[in-house]
């Protein structure tokens, strides 16, 4: 009874909708068998990011790549929007019930990879972070603190208000900065055109108010750090992550230094490298 009752909740969360009926902030593609592999988005990211990597992996693993609600293919949810997040995927990895899961997120996804990791009920074998922090919000705030992040700032009203053409220029600013081909930047930019404005917004909000490194001391299983140091420099990104992750008692920590955030995209074939090492065994 207790199997059949976890795999018709993993049903339902693969069909995007949660144990109540109503719609999840999540969704879930699984390709491929073998040890199963969650494969979690940066902020403003679908699935697409991850075509190569899975292409590649799902022959010897079964990959759950993970879409959020208000990315492009997902529809918005009622905020707040990351902590549903979290819970859906808590319940996802719950279901799970694997004693042999890696959890691999970049960015975002990396953030919440540690959340995930923290939580001691939860069984998970290892995890990937990749170009990801346990408090971004505190890497751009000098006074960061969580209970000041608020929905209704200037900031956030400022970019509800942008029309579109603004709001693309933006979009091409910031893609920009997250990988070096331009191509790569016109991907970027897109995915965040086709993001629900306001989930972008205040869903970003919840982001920055994420911060996982109290957390970290509760972490036992093996983590790596797989950091890009082409914008500001390796020293820089080898600093940034010792001070961030000075909670955590042990990591493996890589930095590629001609790769801007989204190393998926600068350097595919040494991501490869550096996961074909911990994913295949």
């Amino acid at each position: 009874m207790k199997n059949l009752f976890q795999l018709s909740l993993l049903i339902l969360l693969l069909m995007g909708q949660s144990v109540a009926g109503q719609s999840t902030s999540i969704q879930v593609t699984v390709t491929g068998n073998g040890n199963p592999v969650i494969f979690l988005p940066g902020f403003a990211s679908d699935s697409s990011v991850w075509n190569t990597t899975v292409s590649k992996f799902s022959k010897t693993h079964q990959c759950h790549v993970m879409e959020y609600s208000g990315f492009g293919k997902v529809a918005p949810i009622e905020f707040p929007w990351l902590p549903s997040i979290l819970e859906d995927l808590k319940t996802y990895v719950a279901v799970l019930n694997s004693k042999k899961l890696t959890v691999v997120g970049h960015s975002m996804g990396g953030t919440i990879a540690t959340w995930l990791a923290a939580q001691p009920e939860l069984k998970i074998t290892e995890i990937i972070v990749i170009d990801g922090l346990p408090a971004t919000g505190a890497l751009m705030m000098p006074n960061f603190s969580p209970e000041n992040m608020v929905y209704d700032n200037a900031y956030n009203n400022q970019m509800l208000a942008m029309d579109a053409a603004d709001f693309e220029q933006m979009a091409a600013g910031m893609a920009a900065g997250m990988a070096t081909d331009p191509e790569h930047q016109k991907t970027i930019k897109e995915n965040i055109l086709n993001c629900d404005r306001k989930t972008y917004v205040y869903g970003y909000t919840d982001y920055l108010k994420l911060d996982a490194r109290p957390l970290l001391k509760n972490i036992s299983i093996p983590v790596t750090i797989i950091g890009a140091g082409k914008l500001y420099g390796k020293e820089m990104a080898l600093k940034t992550y010792k001070e961030q992750y000075a909670n955590l008692t042990g990591y493996t920590l890589k930095i590629n230094p001609d790769a801007k955030h989204f190393i998926m995209m600068d350097a595919p074939l040494w991501l490869e490298e550096q996961l074909n090492r911990i994913l295949v065994k």
